[in-house]
This record gives C-alpha cells, structure tokens and sequence, in this order.
C-alpha cells in the first residue's frame, strides 16, 4: 500500500458516547460485510466481559477501504481506569477523531485523552454525535469543546480542528449541523482529506515500536504495532531491544507477518513503513520494546504512561470453604497470574509483600481491578482481596493524595443531597452548570473520598444521576473522610442458612443472602444501618416442642436479599473485611474470623486511643 494511500487513526471519547457503534456503521459502509452476511452490534467488543457491560476494556485494530485509500482505525476504551490503553496506541497514530456527545458534551475522560493526543501534535477532526437526539445542544457542545481545546493549550492549527455532525447508530454524517445527512461519506473524505499520510523511510533500516500484544493459539504471542520506517519482509532477521533496558539485545525473525484488513488479519509477505502490522516470531517482548534491523539498532521512545492512583492485596484464600470449587488456588498460581497481566497492561503494576501468600497491585481505580478480579475467577482462579486504598506521594516533603476532577449530573430536586454528601467527602465544586430540569456539578475530590459513594449516589438521585471521574493530579492530603457509616452482619456460626434464623436477622439490617446459602462463622451476610457490627444466627432453625410442630406457625415473609455486583462489593468492603473470590461465588468476609479474637482487638485498640 502507498503511503499516500493510506491513515492511521484511533477513536476518542468519554464512555457511551458512541465510538463501537460508529465503527459498527463504518464497516458497513465501507463493504466490510457481504451482502446477506449477519452481524452483531458492537463487532469490536468480542471480549465477553465487553459485551455484558456494555464498554470497551481494550484498545483494538482494523481497517477499511474506502475508495482507494486504507483507513486503519483503533477503537479505544472509553472509561478513565482503562486510560493506559488510549495512551500506548496514540504512538500509531497521525490523528483522532473526538467524538462528543451532543447532549452530554466533553466529559472527564475526553479531556484526558484528548490532552494525550494534542501533547504528541496529533490533528483533530471533533464528531458531534448522537445529533439526532432530541435534547441534542449542538451549538453549546461546540463551545465547549473549543474552551476545552483552548484549555489544554491546542496549536493553531488543532483550534481549527473540523467538525463533523453524526449519528453513529444512523450511519449518517453531515458538515451542517442544521442538516441531517444520508450517509458516512462527508466523514469518510474528511478523514482522507484532512489527516496527512504516514511519514517515514522505506528505504531506511526497518524501526518499529511494539504498542499492542495479541496471541494467536498457532502461532502465540504477536506484536502489534506501525512501522516507523523501512520495510519487513517475511522470514527476514530482525532485533528486539528492550523497553527496561535498551543495551539488551534479542535476536529473532519475522516468522509471521499479518496486516489488517476489516475484522481480520490478512498474512502478508512484505510491510513499509506506515503499516500498522501484526508481527509474530519473537519470545519475551513487551510493550514498549522496538523492533530493529540487525544492522541500525535504534530503539525508539515510548510514551510516558500515568501512574496507578489504587492499590488492593491479592491474597492466597484462607477461608473455611478454600479450595472447594478453583482450579488455581496455590501463592504460586496467584504470583504467575498477576505477573503475566503485566505483560499486556503497561498500567497496572504487581509488588511482592513479606508474605509468600500475598502481592500488591497497583491500578488505575477500581474499575481496572475490578475487569482483572472478574477475569481472574472466570478463568478458575480462587483468592481473596482487601479493600482498596489509594496510593500516597510525598512531593517537596508534603503527603500528597490523588485527587479525582468529578461531573455530576443530576436532577434539579437531588441537587442538595448530592452537594451535601460531596462536601461531607471533601469534594470542592469547581463549576455548577444549570440546565430546565437538571443540573450539572463539577468537583475536585479525593479519590478516597469517592470510595463507597456511587452505590449512595444512585440512592440519593433515585437511579437518574449520572456520575463520571477521572484522574486530575496530586494535592496535599485533605484530612480524614468517614467512608463508611454502616456496619455489618456477621454469621455466628457455620452451617447453612435457613429461613428461621434470616427472619430473625432481617430484623437488624439489609441482608445479602437467602436461604440455603452456606455460610461460615466470620462471613458478612449483611449490612447494619448503625456503625457497629453485629453478630446474628442465620443458621437457627426453629425447634419442635410438644406443644407445636416446627411448621405450624403462619408463614414467614422473606425481604428479598439485596444481590451485590463485584464492584459494589468491592466498595463496601471496610478495613477490616476481605472479599472472597472464587469461580462460583464471591464473599465479604471479616478477615479474623473468630469473634472473640475480634472482640479483644477491639477493646485493645479503644484502650489505646484512650491513653493516647
């Protein structure tokens, strides 16, 4: 393929605002598909755990053909926890299409990445999309996008970026916001027209950056990335120069060599520089690495990916029901697991501890460990985690904590709840935007601070808030935040729980369980609406007396338990509880059992307070 002939570009935006669905129309319109071919919605998100969410997790490649030009496009996730994804594929890019909700405009996660992408002088072509929704703002959202590009201090030449108006599950794009559009053409030229070429050398010694891994079950490991220049051939000799360490040299050769070509790889005997190419041979690479000729060892720099803000302990199970239903339950099995996500995740980080039994991981939030727990037990996996806890800097001998820039949008009648409970967590309102029947709040926050808070929030708006963060910088430490006002129910004792004893229970809080749930003395079987913990019986069954059988009283009336997400449990989890996971279940759990020892831990820690 001519170079001329060719754009690199990948897909921004704030989650849900509609980048898989646009690439959806795309490839239907570019002739990706035959005729009478069925399809999915959301093609790009093949992932499992994509598809039942409803979001992209990971950063992945295509391409279309539109005339005689090859677009090759990468869809990126759209959630901030997933930001080191957007991060290490900008490098294989020339430009991004920003795509904007008309209603809800620029979002936390838009000027993230969008401040990436202006920092590596990528140009910009701005897509309102969703125009046809009936509260689309599209004259406001446009000024907000220019504020927001003004801020982030924009060249010239990327304040002039075009704008194109769309509707992604339409497959329609216009130039004029007053006029709908048929089809995806005006955004299909604009992208030819207005993004330059690839640059680079064919006749230069070859110079490629690894920027993606995928693995093929024939082949295995396959480095993803765009030749910076020269040419590979299949079967040629080449080097892999470490990312770590750049005088460490590794001698291998191009065994296989795959383009992309709309949903698959096409193998190709010969790639120039430009092409973003799939290329597999090579053992022990990672991101970050850069592909040479034996003869021009160069390697090339990689982009600067954020720092994990959130830290969780993965721990060997040590439960009274361990082992019953994983496959991989051993330190060892835990260890390599956790070091073999790093070698696709160049955001998250794995420390070691004093114990054997267990690992600190480091990530970007809560959602980022969360996808990577709910890998982990869908593939057999059974360990425990603690509660999360943001990780501390010390800048210029000040104790600093990562703070979260916060949108709120709520309905007006909320809007008091929301404030107080953000003032009660430290939040600091940045910006407060009044609209006919909702309004929306901008704050800066701890990260602590929003640690239990989305379940509460979804209470205090009645399931209409709508809440989004992203990472904004490291500020002093802001003083203590009460995360949590509730305690829990605690099992008494081990055995299964029956409905007589979770009658009795229901009682004193929201339960979790229902009857016929195995439960273990120390497990949280639900919540308390007053601080302290509290022990129950739901293992107490009612007994026979000769003067009435066990059944003979009126039926007793079950509230229905309240079922948990991992997230939700994640957040609940207070600082002396550890969450359970295993391939059929997951547990709250105190992480000392006995509630005696409990008990005396308790009564030592008050002593201290009091004496101090």
């Amino acid at each position: 393929m001519n170079q001329q002939h060719l754009r690199n570009i990948a897909i921004i935006a704030h989650v849900d605002h509609g980048k898989t669905t646009l690439v959806d129309e795309m490839f239907k319109q570019s002739g990706i598909y035959r005729e009478n071919q069925q399809t999915v919605d959301r093609v790009m998100d093949s992932n499992a755990l994509e598809r039942e969410r409803g979001i992209t997790i990971l950063a992945k490649n295509t391409s279309v053909m539109y005339g005689d030009t090859k677009i090759n496009i990468v869809d990126t996730p759209g959630h901030a926890d997933f930001g080191g994804e957007v991060e290490r594929i900008l490098k294989m890019v020339n430009g991004v299409l920003l795509l904007v909700d008309a209603f809800e405009g620029p979002m936390p996660q838009t000027r993230f990445v969008l401040s990436r992408a202006l920092e590596l002088g990528h140009k910009v072509i701005v897509v309102i999309n969703k125009t046809d929704r009936p509260d689309a703002r599209v004259d406001e959202v446009i000024d907000e996008v220019l504020e927001l590009l003004m801020e982030l201090d924009a060249s010239g030449e990327q304040l002039d970026a075009p704008i194109i108006y769309a509707s992604g599950r339409k497959g329609t794009a216009s130039t004029d916001p007053h006029r709908q559009g048929t089809d995806l053409k005006p955004l299909f030229d604009m992208i030819v027209n207005y993004f330059d070429p690839p640059e680079g050398d064919e006749t230069a010694p070859l110079q490629m950056l690894v920027s993606a891994i995928d693995y093929n079950d024939y082949v295995g490991r396959v480095a993803v990335g765009r030749i910076e220049r020269g040419t590979v051939k299949k079967g040629q000799d080449i080097v892999l120069t470490t990312f770590g360490n750049p005088d460490e040299q590794i001698k291998a050769k191009a065994i296989y060599l795959y383009e992309f070509d709309g949903l698959t790889k096409k193998p190709v005997d010969i790639a120039y520089a430009g092409d973003i190419v799939a290329l597999a041979g090579i053992e022990n690479f990672n991101i970050g690495d850069t592909i040479c000729a034996p003869n021009a060892v160069e390697p090339l720099p990689f982009v600067k990916i954020s720092e994990p803000t959130v830290e969780m302990e993965f721990s060997v199970n040590d439960s009274p029901f361990a082992g019953q239903s994983g496959k991989y339950v051993t330190s060892r099995n835990l260890r390599d697991r956790l070091y073999r996500e790093l070698l696709k995740d160049v955001s998250l980080k794995v420390r070691d501890t004093d114990s054997t039994d267990a690992f600190m991981v480091l990530g970007r939030g809560e959602m980022h460990l969360s996808i990577l727990i709910e890998t982990m037990r869908r593939e057999g996996y059974e360990f425990q985690v603690g509660p999360p806890k943001v990780l501390y800097k010390e800048i210029d001998g000040v104790k600093c904590e990562p703070v979260e820039r916060v949108i709120i949008d709520v309905p007006n009648e909320s809007m008091g709840t929301v404030m107080e409970s953000m003032g009660r967590r430290r939040g600091d309102l940045v910006k407060m935007n009044q609209m006919i029947s909702r309004t929306r709040l901008e704050y800066t926050i701890p990260a602590r601070g929003l640690f239990g808070y989305r379940n509460d929030f979804m209470t205090e708006t009645r399931g209409e808030g709508i809440m989004n963060s992203v990472f904004d910088s490291y500020q002093p430490v802001k003083g203590s935040i009460n995360r949590r006002t509730n305690g829990s129910l605690i099992a008494f004792e081990t055995g299964e729980a029956v409905s007589y004893g979770l009658y009795a229970a229901q009682e004193r809080g929201v339960l979790f369980i229902e009857p016929g749930t195995m439960v273990y003395e120390g497990m949280v079987v639900g919540m308390s609406p007053k601080p302290e913990d509290l022990a129950v019986n739901v293992c107490k069954k009612k007994h026979i007396t000769n003067m009435r059988a066990a059944g003979s009283d009126e039926a007793l009336r079950l509230i229905p338990p309240r079922k948990m997400s991992l997230e939700q449990c994640m957040e609940f989890l207070a600082d002396d509880e550890l969450l359970e996971v295993t391939p059929d279940a997951i547990r709250i759990r105190k992480a000392i059992l006995d509630r005696a020892a409990r008990m005396r831990i308790a009564s030592q820690k008050k002593a201290m307070e009091g004496n101090a």
